[in-house]
């Protein structure tokens, strides 16, 4: 059972039981964060992507997952970001309390991708680019060689937050850094924009349309400046023939996801994107 502490609201001073939500690891024991018994937590006012996020690790395996800051809905209207043992601002990679029952873990603010501890691919695809087994490979000319990488680590998807983690996480394996929502949201779904990177998550259970390919387009040749912005979409529910075929003339590389938490490209754009990396 994961460990209870009291939450004072610092607006309005209502105290709340508070127990953080616990997520699966891939070894299939539970890991929840440990939750400050000292520290006050903080009114949320403003929203960063690094602050939105925590690594876990679990001891049982050592394999740090990614999942949400704790936070807690105060009946004021006072959104609390719940702070993490051994700081005030939940930053700290360690074990929590719980062990015996399973639940243990650490946290650090920054989402990034890990390497497994003995640099397998897990059986998710190939090690140095990325490409699920079975699929074509794409051989990249000399000029675009793919540079050394770990494997991606994936996270189970179980919601359309968790679907924007994934591509969040995979966008930065590719190597484009400090990813973050973008700041114009799409009609449906959700946006993560990075430097020379602009992507669109789309959780909903319906194929994508060219209509869908072609707003992403638009969107990142408007907000290229002078600085050349990239695109890419990631699916739940995949794409209409008319939308790879769209994305195919404008060099969109296209992604689709599942539960297992690995994006798996589909079409060529996708795979030299998987082979060179930002």
């Amino acid at each position: 059972m994961v460990p209870t502490v009291p939450i004072r609201c610092p607006k309005c001073g209502r105290e709340h039981v508070y127990a953080p939500p616990s997520y699966p690891c891939a070894c299939g024991i539970p890991v929840a964060p440990p939750v400050s018994r000292d520290a006050s937590p903080e009114p949320v006012t403003d929203r960063t992507w690094a602050e939105e996020w925590i690594t876990a690790r679990c001891a049982a395996c050592g394999h740090e997952g990614h999942w949400p800051q704790p936070e807690l809905d105060c009946p004021c209207g006072a959104v609390l970001r719940i702070p993490i043992a051994g700081t005030g601002t939940g930053t700290e990679t360690g074990t929590g309390a719980g062990a015996g029952a399973g639940t243990v873990a650490g946290a650090v603010a920054d989402a990034r991708p890990d390497e497994g501890s003995d640099g397998s691919d897990k059986g998710h695809g190939d090690a140095a680019t990325g490409v699920p087994h079975g699929h074509p490979s794409h051989i990249p000319l000399p000029r675009t060689a793919p540079r050394p990488r770990p494997a991606f680590r994936p996270v189970t998807i179980r919601d359309a937050r968790d679907a924007v983690t994934v591509a969040a996480l995979y966008l930065r394996w590719l190597g484009y850094l400090n990813t973050r929502s973008a700041a114009r949201r799409p009609p449906s779904g959700s946006r993560i924009a990075a430097r020379g990177m602009l992507a669109q998550v789309e959780p909903a259970l319906r194929p994508t349309t060219p209509r869908d390919i072609e707003c992403l387009w638009l969107t990142a040749m408007t907000e290229a400046g002078d600085t050349p912005v990239a695109c890419a979409f990631f699916t739940l529910a995949g794409y209409t023939p008319g939308a790879r075929t769209r994305a195919d003339s404008l060099g969109v590389p296209l992604f689709t996801m599942d539960a297992t938490g690995t994006p798996q490209p589909v079409n060529g754009a996708a795979y030299e994107l998987v082979a060179t990396g930002a």
